[in-house]
């Protein structure tokens, strides 16, 4: 139905000074910031041009607050007492996984087109400021691919489903499925990240395996398989569970649903395996070096994840202040607004860039782009979650009172933001794997320090960061600063990128006030910033 405005002429007083609803949104046509990332990573443009133009309508983020609003559902039993261990989730849920796996969500980087994993990434970028949650199960579903490679059965059986540009929800075995997606169930309450403490037994029983044990978090638990990971004779293993057998239902026996702050339209599970068939994926022993490939490429959604909600945060704030008015001027004319969301926006932009960049390497083809890949993922995962809920919450502030109410977007990205910092690894453990790769890959160091020296002397102050940077740490430092020496880098690596594919203003903001003078620990206090130029980028226009 079209839109069609509210009365504002209500019986005790007028509607003004209050910001009409924003209607269909193209979400690529107005990203001019994205457009510019994308083709520096070479990603498929007119497939981003259709995707952004689709999910941004309002149609769809309405679909996104109902999936919110509307919580999964666990149902254990039928009416008879039989074990179903199955999630319901509200129809909006079922359309957004629609969208995106139709789109191309996990396909595109499989199909063999340029710039496959640029797309993709940009696609999360997208698909994050609608509904963050549905990303989960299809992130899994994109990342499960290079992880089966391990068993040439296993890719030949899962890999077509998993890219087959289909979403069907239905509860039956893979071979009668059109599509499926895949889930991962690594953790359990002993180890968390220390997963080499699972205690899940793998026993063999002919052709497969038999599994006993307890998750403490299972993703998307209606997911078709996953991905697991068990103590078998000969180490711990990765193993791919099915969801659904012939005639039968897997033992996999749901606990509860977590009641989590955020991501509620995505299910999350404890489950118990009571001898629930599984396949080796891999060596036994080997396990925590197959699932790491999986791992390795959820990281690069978890690194573009925290743009798409800086971005739909900084939206929110920027339509509200160019719309409304307080003493008597608009509050995108009043200087302190503008030096707020400028400063905003210099962490959003550097955010995207560096995930695209990052992004870009995962499509090389060479030893050299696969090392920036592995180090650049933590790199950017680390810095852009760390920065994302305090934009979050500032962007809620430039709403006022208004940006903390539920009719607004601003409360379901707060409670988004911290999610992708501690999934696949919270800040601490990729601080100590950025170190583990310096130590232990010298091609990674190498790629990385070339990249820095693209830009080197084409600004006094990034060759002064970049300096004082090997004055604190002339050598890998130890445990106790590595959020500091990871911090450090992650910025300079921000801001060559900006500088190599950012307007002068720009690059120029950024490396002032992340890499130059001193600066205050809030947003907007800076000195220096061509708040015009760098509010153009958020798409508002510079007035």
């Amino acid at each position: 139905m079209p839109h069609s405005p509210g009365h504002d002429r209500l019986s005790t007083h007028e509607v003004t000074n209050q910001p009409e609803a924003r209607g269909d949104l193209d979400l690529w046509a107005g990203d001019t910031v994205l457009r510019d990332h994308a083709a520096a990573a070479g990603a498929d443009m007119a497939q981003l041009a259709d995707f952004g133009a689709t999910i941004g309508t309002a149609e769809m983020r309405a679909l996104g607050r109902d999936a919110n609003r509307q919580p999964p559902e666990l149902v254990l039993f039928d009416a008879g007492g039989r074990r179903l261990d199955e999630v319901r989730f509200h129809p909006a849920y079922h359309r957004l996984m629609q969208a995106g796996l139709g789109a191309g969500y996990a396909a595109i980087p499989w199909e063999g087109a340029r710039g496959g994993h640029a797309t993709h990434a940009a696609m999360v970028y997208l698909m994050s400021q609608v509904e963050p949650g549905v990303c989960c199960p299809m992130t899994m579903t994109y990342a499960a691919v290079p992880a089966l490679r391990a068993d040439k059965a296993l890719l030949e059986a899962w890999a077509p489903k998993l890219t087959a540009r289909l979403y069907d929800p239905a509860a039956r075995p893979l071979a009668l499925k059109g599509g499926a997606t895949m889930g991962m169930a690594m953790t359990e309450k002993q180890g968390g990240s220390d997963i080499r403490a699972n205690s899940t037994r793998a026993e063999r029983d002919g052709d497969h395996y038999r599994l006993t044990g307890h998750k403490w978090f299972c993703s998307a638990p209606m997911s078709d398989g996953f991905l697991t990971l068990a103590q078998s004779e000969g180490g711990l293993t990765c193993l791919v569970v099915p969801r659904w057998l012939e005639g039968a239902r897997n033992a996999i026996h749901i606990q509860r649903l977590k009641d989590k702050l955020g991501n509620r339209a995505n299910a999350s599970a404890e489950i118990e395996y009571h001898g629930a068939i599984a396949h080796r994926l891999g060596e036994e022993g080997a396990g925590v070096r197959t699932i790491l490939e999986m791992v390795h490429h959820t990281r690069l959604d978890t690194a573009m994840a925290p743009a798409g909600l800086m971005r739909a945060a900084l939206t929110e704030a920027d339509h509200w202040v160019r719309h409304r008015s307080a003493f008597q001027k608009r509050l995108i004319d009043q200087p302190l607004m503008r030096a707020v969301l400028a400063d905003l926006a210099l962490d959003w932009e550097g955010t995207l860039a560096l995930g695209m960049h990052v992004a870009r390497a995962f499509d090389g083809q060479d030893e050299a782009a696969r090392a920036f890949a592995r180090l650049g993922v933590a790199l950017a995962k680390f810095l852009g979650n760390k920065l994302c809920p305090g934009l979050v919450y500032e962007a809620m502030e430039c709403l006022g009172g208004m940006g903390y109410v539920e009719d607004t977007p601003l409360p379901m990205l707060y409670r988004e933001a911290p999610l992708n910092s501690i999934w696949e690894g919270s800040g601490n453990v990729i601080c100590l794997d950025i170190l583990r790769t310096l130590r232990r890959e010298p091609l990674a160091g190498e790629v990385l320090a070339a990249e820095l020296a693209t830009v080197a002397g084409q600004d006094r102050r990034f060759d002064a960061a970049m300096r004082a940077h090997m004055q604190t740490f002339p050598d890998l430092p130890d445990e106790g600063q590595a959020r500091f020496y990871v911090e450090s880098l992650a910025t300079l690596l921000t801001g060559s990128v900006l500088m190599r594919h950012a307007p002068g203003a720009v690059a120029g903001a950024y490396v002032a006030t992340r890499l130059g003078a001193p600066r205050g620990r809030v947003a907007g206090a800076v000195a220096g910033i061509d708040t015009g130029a760098v509010l153009a980028r958020l798409g508002g226009g510079a007035d």
